[in-house]
């Protein structure tokens, strides 16, 4: 992954994901499911949106990405905010953090941005490993489905996505959505909630 690129845009503030408001799926999931507050995992986590949500519902968030410049923000809107994150700055596909045992994760467009599938698969076996027992991952992924389009999330099938999870976490659901409602001609994604396998746990 060209983590200039990543610096590069963070830096100039070209973020059109980032619309400054939590995720409606992830406030969902999270209420509807219901996924309890406990140890959270934001693979991504940007300018911090998201992550700083979760520690506002009582979560113990740590937060990566792989731009310092991102975490550098993210953290300064958290302690604006008040609430209580870590973020790190790693890449998380080759230098995956050593913490572990964590009961939630949630990735919004990060393991899309994988073009391989090698590192699709090592992106859920990462993850798998930091995971408690039945720990559940929620993941916001691009689509295949819908017209051709010049820009947006990457474009993965449902197949790239259970190639890359299924090994290591059983599926609970797999929905097609839209990622953003507010906007015309939104990108079809998947929302995949996953939970991790007994056979991969410590």
């Amino acid at each position: 992954m060209d983590v200039e690129r990543w610096e590069n845009r963070y830096r100039e503030g070209n973020l059109p994901w980032d619309t400054g408001t939590p995720d409606e799926h992830l406030i969902d999931i999270v209420a509807r499911h219901p996924i309890p507050p406990g140890r959270a995992l934001e693979i991504g986590c940007g300018t911090g949106t998201n992550a700083i949500w979760l520690a506002t519902q009582g979560f113990r968030v740590t937060a990566l990405d792989i731009s310092t410049e991102a975490t550098a923000q993210a953290r300064a809107k958290a302690k604006a905010a008040g609430a209580h994150c870590a973020f790190v700055a790693c890449d998380f596909v080759r230098n995956p953090p050593e913490q572990d045992n964590f009961a939630f994760a949630f990735d919004r467009g990060c393991l899309h941005s994988f073009d391989a599938a090698w590192d699709r698969a090592r992106f859920a076996s990462n993850l798998a490993a930091l995971m408690a027992d039945d720990g559940l991952w929620l993941s916001l992924i691009g689509s295949t489905d819908g017209p051709p389009r010049d820009s947006g999330p990457p474009r993965r099938s449902a197949l790239d996505v259970v190639a890359a999870i299924e090994p290591h976490f059983e599926i609970l659901r797999l929905d097609a959505i839209f990622l953003r409602k507010d906007i015309d001609n939104p990108a079809q994604a998947w929302l995949c909630l996953s939970r991790k396998r007994r056979e991969y746990a410590d």
